[in-house]
């Protein structure tokens, strides 16, 4: 497989430490809020490379974190007149229940930033001790950007650019302006920790490099986030972690692009915000997902209420075609084996396209291939070809997170009982109580379609 490392600019054939395993960490929520939609589209990628990664026999260790202290999560406690914890468990429980709604698999670990401060503060030392932090006269601790002369090479602009851009003026506290907080001195009201500093808080960045060394290592396999994370987030993860580590960090990074609403950055003020949990209210959280991995992944996406009614239309083609093997299956009566070629060819086609940089939008269009092949074979194949169809048409949509949301439970046999009533009267020509077995059906949520093969039972 191949990927574009944003350190490299280019596509590198992802190959892991270790044969057979990835180890990846994922950027997580700062929980003090539902999530948008934009956040959910990092969440969706990378669980589809996860998933990928596994269905072609890999062991993944995926470790995504939850930012658990942070300034916006205070000043949200301030307003409510709470504690922070209590607003961090709360959209913490959000995140997770929009997760399961967007099938998104549970990380191995979700670490949270409250629960590592002891790693946090020894990373922290081992930048002090090596002179690549120093202890303002506040009690702040400040990373020397210009003393790790690898800064600046995830987002591939000097420090000098960068600096430029900062927009920071040097005060009495900071000894320049791109120097960035690794452990904040407390405020009056605000929650704190005991560090040799003083009592205080971590900063962001430190974070993750200290979860990250905690759960998968000094060298990670990869590090994935949204696009607007390289600079300064991840560039900072970079320094801290392998001026700390005296190693690479990360081998790999991926980032997905941005999300527009109808062509615009989405913003409150030009009310085009939408949560997750918004939309899911309106359409159900699987056309979201669909939506979130119909495009490559590094480029622009563009949400629109057409766009999002599309995608509810594809994935009702899906789901039909597959409702269709099963009715197919079970009234297998033709000899043709023609399906377990094309379920292999799908197969290929799907690993192709995924195999180029996570290619979803060509992966995705392998399937709906596949599904037009099946709706065109499955009334003269064997049950054995319809079996395999159907063993590969779950895989394939499996990786994608996709037709989760299909219920395998067997018709109740009441509604059996109805069905086959109705299949006698028709032949009676009793066309009055068929109507009437009909509605009945309806009122059950049931809708009988009459085939060649014999009547099929839908869930409406």
């Amino acid at each position: 497989m191949k990927i574009f490392n944003t350190l490299t600019r280019q596509k590198d054939e992802f190959i892991p430490i270790k044969e057979g395993e990835y180890r990846i960490y994922v950027c997580g929520p700062t929980v003090y809020n539902f999530i948008h939609v934009g956040n959910a589209r990092p969440v969706c990628v990378f669980d589809t490379l996860r998933r990928y990664l596994e269905f072609l026999g890999n062991k993944v260790y995926y470790v995504s974190n939850i930012t658990d202290i942070d300034d916006k999560i205070i000043k949200k406690a301030n307003e409510e007149g709470t504690t922070y914890d209590v607003i961090a468990r709360r959209y913490e429980q959000e995140y997770f229940t929009d997760c399961r709604g967007l099938n998104v698999k549970p990380a191995t670990v979700h670490p949270r930033a409250t629960e590592h401060i002891d790693e946090i503060l020894a990373i922290t030392k081992d930048l002090v001790d090596k002179g690549f932090a120093y202890v303002a006269n506040n009690g702040d601790v400040y990373f020397r950007a210009h003393k790790d002369h690898d800064y600046g090479k995830l987002s591939h602009q000097p420090l000098e650019d960068l600096e430029a851009g900062a927009r920071i003026s040097v005060g009495e506290i900071k000894e320049d302006p791109m120097d960035f907080a690794v452990w904040k001195s407390s405020k009056p009201g605000e929650p704190a920790w005991a560090s040799p500093y003083g009592p205080g808080r971590p900063g962001w960045h430190i974070e993750c490099s200290a979860m990250a060394r905690r759960h998968l290592g000094d060298t990670i396999d990869l590090h994935c986030g949204g696009v607007d994370l390289v600079f300064p987030h991840h560039e900072n993860e970079i320094a801290q972690s392998e001026c700390a580590n005296g190693c690479t960090f990360a081998n790999y990074w991926m980032h997905n692009g941005f999300l527009n609403i109808d062509n615009h950055k989405m913003s409150k003020s030009l009310n085009n915000f939408f949560t997750v949990r918004d939309v899911a209210e309106q359409v159900g959280y699987e056309p979201i997902r669909f939506f979130l991995i119909s495009g490559h992944y590094r480029s622009p996406l563009n949400y629109t209420k057409e766009v999002i009614e599309s995608c509810k239309a594809s994935l009702e083609r899906l789901y039909t075609c597959r409702n269709n093997l099963d009715f197919a299956m079970e009234n297998a009566s033709g000899e043709g084996k023609e399906l377990i070629a094309k379920a292999e060819a799908a197969k290929a086609k799907f690993i192709d396209a995924m195999d180029d940089d996570l290619n979803t939008a060509d992966a995705i269009a392998a399937v709906f291939e596949f599904a037009r092949e099946i709706n065109t074979l499955s009334a003269s194949e064997s049950k054995e070809s319809l079996q395999a169809a159907a063993d590969m048409f779950d895989s394939l949509t499996g990786v994608l997170g996709l037709l989760y949301n299909r219920n395998t439970d067997d018709v109740p046999e009441h509604v059996k009982s109805l069905v086959a009533e109705r299949t006698e009267v028709r032949k009676a020509k009793n066309w009055a109580r068929a109507d009437a077995i009909r509605d009945e059906l309806a009122s059950l949520g049931y809708v009988v379609e009459d085939t060649a093969s014999g009547p099929k039972i839908v869930r409406k």
